[in-house]
């Protein structure tokens, strides 16, 4: 199943860790913030949610 995230854009540090690793699901905004760009499987949902370690990544 399809999961669409989303990033709180007022947690977001811009780390890059979560468009590093997943950049097919996110890339950075014109303010160097995380943005979801696609749809990932729940699988990916889960380990992009647990890695975030500003906690901005939600489901």
């Amino acid at each position: 199943m399809a999961v669409k995230l989303k990033v709180n854009k007022d947690a977001c540090v811009g780390c890059g860790l979560c468009v590093g690793s997943y950049p097919e699901v996110f890339a950075f905004d014109a303010e160097n913030k995380a943005e979801v760009v696609a749809e990932c499987d729940e699988t990916v949902a889960d380990e992009a949610v647990a890695s975030c370690p500003a906690g901005a990544i939600e489901k």
